[in-house]
């Protein structure tokens, strides 16, 4: 696997586990959350830019896009 998407992983990784305490998830409902909603595929297009802020940055910056995509969940 290339350096760069394992470098992808582990950080939606850190991502998805930081959402769950945030909201008090799983991480699998988490992801199920984040997957239906569009966070991941936020995360995953913007990783060059998201990668740079905080991870408290980003919980919130994908409950936004989730929130903006029908989620019910917002800070």
């Amino acid at each position: 696997m290339p350096k760069e998407q394992a470098n992808i992983i582990e950080y939606l990784v850190c991502v998805i586990g930081a959402f769950a305490r945030q909201f008090s998830l799983t991480n699998a409902k988490a992801y199920q959350y984040l997957r239906k909603y569009k966070g991941i595929d936020f995360l995953t297009k913007h990783y060059g830019a998201e990668h740079t802020l905080s991870i408290e940055d980003a919980v919130v910056d994908i409950a936004a896009i989730c929130n903006r995509h029908g989620g019910a969940l917002a800070l």
